[in-house]
């Protein structure tokens, strides 16, 4: 089964955050129908507007995101119930002196709270599960590594 997911991008020359004539504004907006628009530029360190998110924002927090809720769905499916879940992710992005570059890695430092103790080692297990079947780590070709912990809330 294939899906089909569409976003449109809108930027022009004109834009009000214009640096100068060799530079040209990062600052675009991104809109997927039925959805709020969404404003983004480049990083910071790219000479973006460090007070919008910028394309390596969104692609840590697709992967946090997508990891969440395949973790949630393994769980579900092995019974066990999670009370929270919370995530401090970091990408390493290396940038070559040619100006290409590519995320090396991400490492996700989920921490989940269970009802039940004796499940401890279960839950952990499912990580390595949950990212088997994340859509988004799936499609990178950098490895997506976890240093997960759980405790009984």
């Amino acid at each position: 089964m294939k899906h089909l997911f569409k976003a449109n991008l809108n930027w022009n020359s004109k834009q009000k955050h214009e640096l100068s004539k060799k530079f040209y504004s990062k600052t675009h907006q991104i809109k997927v129908e039925g959805k709020s628009i969404l404003d983004v530029s480049a990083a910071k360190a790219f000479k973006g507007d460090p007070s919008l998110y910028n394309p390596e924002d969104l692609l840590l927090s697709s992967l946090v995101s997508c990891h969440m809720m395949s973790y949630l769905y393994v769980c579900s499916q092995n019974g066990i119930e999670v009370l929270e879940y919370l995530d401090n992710a970091e990408a390493i992005l290396e940038v070559n002196p040619d100006g290409s570059g590519r995320f090396v890695e991400v490492k996700l430092f989920p921490k989940v709270k269970i009802s039940n103790p004796d499940q401890i080692e279960l839950a952990l297990k499912l990580h390595q599960k949950a990212n088997q079947l994340c859509f988004i780590a799936n499609s990178c070709n950098f490895p997506v590594l976890h240093n997960a912990s759980c405790e009984v809330f």
